[in-house]
């Protein structure tokens, strides 16, 4: 079994408040969670209105296709231009 994980850092230009950001934000979570059935969540810079990074997690049998599917939901985040990437780091382990 190899579990997945990966974190994206974005920047939201167009937010001048925690309320916009929280409309970017659950855009994208909701968007991510409905076509790749994945665990993601916002873990940090929650006070930072314009800043947000979202970590996730992917589960399957083969280290290739977990990386596949991490790179496949950074391509996805990034092609929504609802915020720009600043970061994207990905890490597989195995057990």
């Amino acid at each position: 079994m190899v579990v997945g994980i990966g974190n994206i850092t974005l920047h939201i230009h167009q937010s001048r408040s925690l309320k916009a950001k929280r409309q970017v934000v659950k855009s994208i979570l909701g968007r991510c969670r409905s076509k790749f059935d994945i665990s993601m969540a916002e873990v940090d810079n929650q006070d930072k209105w314009q800043l947000c990074s979202l970590g996730f997690a992917v589960v399957s049998n083969d280290a290739v296709h977990a990386d596949q599917m991490i790179q496949t939901v950074f391509g996805f985040v990034e092609g929504l231009h609802l915020a720009e990437v600043i970061d994207s780091r990905s890490e597989l382990i195995h057990y």
